[in-house]
């Protein structure tokens, strides 16, 4: 089978890498009543599904009230403070194909470096997959939360675009993130004691592309075509065909056999013309 063979582009983790970027500097500041800046921190972002940070908040007593104590009331050293919120986190939940991107599976991505024996290596065209992203921001405080969601929506109508290039030697792609929507949610239930958290979940679609194994094919500078008016064998040839890419010293495009440098010399990024000769006998 062809998917048999074994290659690994790590365009998921590229993904994954690129959407963690975009909200890796969101801050937060309080400020007293007159307007004087009393606090700024930076809001951390991790991978992980939002369950996973508010159990550890309800469950573990370490993180609930800073350092755990022994029988006697001592702290017990090493043990983590409490989780600080906000924070948020990300975590890639779909893939779906989507057939309006399709291009000719056939057409070859070339790559931008040569290799010693003048070929060049190249993927075939990419197949186009929606990748659902959702971001959540939890926070003690709703006015903590809005202030990450207010740094974020404006880039976002509905979509935001990078350059990225996914893989080594191709030309870097366009990747739009389009958010979907934003629902919000208390999950406060419990006593005066219980810890509250402010969730809003973002849920955003990623457009990108997953390009197969690299190929590796020579780059054809030089056509030989003999033809024969009999198809019997050891007949002798009446025609003779060239054809060959014709460029001079200086970089110029020619049709000129006398004023063209060795084909082998030209490169498939030089300005060249193709130079054509048809003769009655054999080239030398």
């Amino acid at each position: 089978m062809a998917i048999a063979n074994y290659f690994y582009n790590s365009t998921i983790r590229k993904y994954v890498a690129l959407f963690g970027t975009y909200f890796n500097q969101l801050e937060v500041r309080r400020t007293s009543t007159d307007g004087t800046l009393n606090q700024r921190q930076i809001v951390p972002i991790s991978y992980a599904p939002y369950q996973k940070i508010l159990v550890r908040i309800d469950q573990d007593p370490a993180l609930q009230g800073g350092a755990s104590t022994d029988a006697y009331g001592q702290p017990i050293a090493g043990q983590p403070y409490a989780m600080t919120l906000p924070r948020m986190s990300f975590e890639l939940t779909s893939f779906s194909y989507d057939a309006e991107r399709k291009v000719a599976p056939t057409r070859k991505v070339r790559k931008t470096a040569v290799d010693a024996g003048g070929g060049r290596r190249f993927h075939y065209s990419g197949t186009p997959y929606n990748m659902g992203f959702s971001l959540y921001i939890m926070a003690k405080y709703n006015e903590d939360a809005v202030k990450c969601l207010e740094q974020i929506l404006p880039f976002f109508n509905p979509d935001h675009t990078s350059t990225v290039r996914l893989i080594d030697g191709l030309e870097p792609m366009d990747i739009p993130l389009i958010l979907n929507d934003v629902a919000s949610e208390d999950l406060y239930d419990g006593d005066f004691n219980t810890r509250r958290s402010v969730l809003y979940t973002l849920n955003f679609t990623m457009k990108g592309w997953f390009f197969g194994p690299e190929k590796d094919k020579n780059t054809i500078k030089f056509v030989d075509v003999r033809y024969a008016e009999d198809t019997v064998a050891n007949t002798v040839f009446s025609e003779f065909q060239t054809l060959q890419p014709g460029s001079t010293a200086n970089n110029v495009a020619t049709d000129d056999i006398t004023q063209t440098v060795d084909f082998s010399l030209i490169e498939f990024d030089d300005n060249w013309e193709n130079i054509e000769q048809i003769s009655d006998t054999e080239p030398s």
